[in-house]
């Protein structure tokens, strides 16, 4: 049973009442379209017991009172659902992988998404169109979130299509593997250029907009490479490890605006890398993890969907979630 949020409270003395008044049953509460919940506008109508409202008889409530006191209700609520804008997403790297999970996770929660890409622009259109085939809203745009000019082309290019930014997915980033005794220089550069500076370079200008309308949500995919290190992942893991802390350092500059920053750190998750490992490799990294297999773009998306958008994480500000399998514990 739950109230309606931004609305009257319907109470009555049982729930002997409602059944009496044509509501029994699948009927007894009227559910209406989910808002944003980035916005707080959940609804749907509660019928509990009456806190200080003198009641009736069963007898003397008509079934037709009862349906027109719920009908107001439900309009308003409706209407309410309506004046809701859907909220604005950025999603870095959305082409394939967790980025491609993430991207349509959060469209086919209604929410607008604008679908990053550097090289994929195929794939990028194809994440595009299964969004707005869920009619949601999508825009793709390529771009090198390492360079600033091409950062704020993307920021204007959102902007431009819906008016504002209310949450950052930064995911994009690339692996550049190699033990550090033989490690080039551009190996790590490009790296540390591409998976750190494109999140501070992205963080720096969606928080500009943020912070002007004292909310948002930004959420950084790091690794549990950043948290434990891997042999031959020098680079990854210390731009990851970076991610990490420039999280929680933001997650405290920008509290006081009502901007919410967590991590999630995935660990093996499986993908076009993880299937091209031999067979004999393959059984070392999943004895590795308790729970014996690798996780899915799905259930990372699942977790940054529940971070984006839940009011459930609204009190949650510079976390790291690990979803590895049990791996780091």
């Amino acid at each position: 049973m739950a109230a309606v949020t931004g609305s009257a409270v319907v109470a009555f003395k049982s729930t002997g009442v409602v059944e009496k008044a044509g509501l029994s049953g699948d009927r007894r509460i009227a559910h209406f379209p989910h808002c944003s919940p980035i916005s707080g506008g959940f609804g749907s109508v509660q019928l509990r017991p009456c806190v200080g409202l003198q009641c009736r008889s069963k007898s003397s409530i008509a079934s037709s009172g009862v349906r027109a006191l719920v009908a107001t209700i439900e309009q308003a609520s409706i209407g309410e659902a309506q004046n809701v804008e859907a909220p604005v997403v950025i999603v870095t790297g959305a082409s394939r992988g967790i980025g491609r999970a993430i991207a349509l996770a959060l469209g086919k929660a209604g929410c607008k998404v604008l679908v990053n890409y550097a090289r994929s622009s195929k794939e990028a259109e194809g994440v595009s169109k299964e969004i707005e085939a869920c009619g949601g809203q999508a825009i793709t745009f390529g771009g090198d979130v390492s360079k600033e000019a091409d950062v704020e082309s993307m920021i204007k290019a959102a902007v431009d299509a819906w008016g504002t930014i209310d949450i950052l997915i930064n995911n994009a980033g690339i692996t550049r593997d190699g033990l550090l005794m033989r490690m080039k220089k551009p190996q790590w550069q490009e790296v540390i250029d591409l998976n750190l500076t494109g999140v501070y370079l992205c963080t720096q200008a969606a928080a500009k907009i943020m912070m002007k309308k004292k909310k948002g949500r930004i959420i950084n995919i790091a690794s549990v490479v950043g948290l434990v290190g891997n042999v031959g992942q020098a680079n990854y893991s210390a731009a990851k490890a970076g991610v990490i802390g420039l999280t929680k350092t933001v997650a405290k500059e920008y509290s006081s605006r009502n901007i919410n920053v967590n991590a999630v750190a995935p660990g093996f998750i499986a993908s076009d890398m993880t299937a091209q490992l031999g067979e004999g490799m393959e059984k070392k990294i999943l004895e590795t993890i308790p729970l014996g297999r690798y996780g899915q773009p799905e259930e990372v998306a699942g977790l940054v969907e529940f971070l984006a958008l839940n009011p459930a994480a609204g009190y949650m500000t510079g976390q790291v979630l690990t979803i590895d399998g049990g791996m780091v514990m």
